[in-house]
């Protein structure tokens, strides 16, 4: 494996460095900055009084100490939730022993991700997942754009040259972006491979695919073939060594890891 390869391969922090701090907190993310991931993955979900916050579950209860569904719930009623302590463990983790922000574990919105990402200080690239079915359907991807536009990065000259990714399960989610904004790149997000999808086609547009590590371990020769149809290649979620090596040996484009310290490492970075 050339040093040069390697370096074509971006590394995604998952709901920020997640495995060391808690998922979707602004702690997990600042850390994941520190550890000198690319990006940053994070997925959206929106209020009942219309605000997108990061959050993977349908429901608050296992990432906080409240219960119900994210959309029934309001800004303020997330707000008044801890979203940390659930991860702490008997001995205190490292990002519990830093100097703590109270926002540091309390529910993030996309809003203060994006300043997070605005003041690094260097240029990291943000994969947003859409989560669907939901009740407020499409006007998540609505008001996806609208804060992408305030910090512009809703329309990026070309996909290449975009800070943003859209990624959803939902072939419908991402074809409202692509209506509204057709230079942000789609990812397609796969947790098994379906018969029609085998031959390495992806939805009109999308040009990303967003394959499971189990889909690469199961059937490398997929990757292959979505790399031969042109298409780029993002495997979530990459946390084991042996899984990291198999993705380079595959030439994917970018792996979506807790760990990101550690893999890059890996990498020799």
């Amino acid at each position: 494996m050339t040093h040069a390869r390697q370096h074509l391969v971006q590394v995604v922090a998952h709901r920020g460095a997640s495995e060391e701090a808690p998922e979707h907190t602004l702690a997990a993310y600042k850390k994941a900055i520190e550890d000198g991931a690319d990006a940053l993955e994070c997925d959206v979900r929106m209020t009942a009084d219309g605000h997108l916050v990061c959050v993977h579950d349908r429901r608050v209860n296992r990432t906080s100490n409240g219960r119900g569904a994210v959309s029934a719930l309001e800004l303020s009623d997330l707000a008044a939730l801890d979203f940390g302590s659930w991860k702490s463990r008997d001995e205190e983790p490292d990002w519990e022993r830093r100097p703590q922000d109270p926002g540091d574990t309390s529910v993030l919105t996309l809003q203060r991700l994006l300043e997070l990402v605005a003041d690094a200080g260097r240029p990291i690239d943000l994969a947003i997942e859409t989560k669907h079915p939901t009740r407020w359907a499409g006007q998540v991807e609505e008001r996806l754009l609208q804060l992408l536009k305030r910090f512009g990065l809703d329309a990026p000259q070309s996909p290449a040259e975009s800070r943003v990714r859209v990624m959803s399960f939902s072939a419908r989610s991402l074809h409202r972006v692509r209506s509204a904004s057709p230079t942000l790149p789609t990812v397609y997000l796969l947790q098994f491979l379906s018969l029609r999808l085998r031959d390495g086609r992806l939805p009109v547009g999308v040009r990303i695919a967003g394959p499971s590590m189990r889909i690469v371990r199961s059937h490398p020769a997929y990757i292959q073939r979505l790399k031969q149809a042109g298409h780029q290649v993002h495997v979530w979620t990459v946390n084991e060594p042996e899984d990291v090596d198999l993705c380079l040996e595959l030439g994917v484009d970018a792996i979506i890891t807790n760990r990101p310290r550690a893999v890059l490492q890996q990498l020799g970075r």
